[in-house]
């Protein structure tokens, strides 16, 4: 004859699961020990590794940003060979810088143009020829043989004939 089956409610009580902390509840086994060692072993050994490559990649960065800066210095210079390759610019520049000019032309040179100050205190401009008083060939020689046999201080050595015009 078969007995009856009983069941019995079981109950655990209300303040059991607050009472064991989490970690308690896991079960760690020798493999997953085994996993966590290699995995700690391992970035001890690929630390080192990973800082190198990382100062790599920023060297490399660095690098590519001067080549980069070089590039566009190649560039200008290639701009500015091009244009000396135009006649109109080497005229243009012969022009600007040598003051060069073609028969006929009339140049005006402006010479200390901000320091004008008073226009009207200016000597008047003559538009009549006049010719030096001095023979430049003698006040050569002379410059010379004073400052070559002379003793006396740069700010005595003043010509004579100069004096009056100071």
């Amino acid at each position: 004859m078969a007995r009856p089956t009983r069941t019995v409610p079981v109950a655990l009580p209300a303040d059991a699961p607050a009472a064991t902390p989490w970690f308690r509840r896991l079960q760690i086994s020798g493999f997953t020990v085994t996993v966590l060692l290699l995995i700690i072993a391992a970035l001890v050994v690929l630390a080192p590794s990973l800082k190198v490559l990382v100062e790599q990649q920023a060297e490399i960065a660095e690098l590519e940003r001067q080549v980069a800066e070089q590039q566009r210095v190649v560039d200008e210079l290639q701009t500015d060979i091009d244009r000396w390759q135009d006649p109109a610019y080497i005229e243009a520049q012969a022009r600007d810088r040598l003051l060069y000019v073609y028969p006929g032309d009339i140049t005006y040179l402006v010479v200390d143009d901000i320091g004008l100050g008073d226009v009207d205190a200016a000597p008047a401009v003559s538009d009549e020829i006049q010719s030096t008083r001095i023979d430049w060939n003698l006040a050569l020689l002379a410059s010379a043989v004073t400052a070559g046999l002379t003793d006396l201080p740069a700010e005595q050595l003043i010509s004579p004939e100069f004096e009056g015009d100071q």
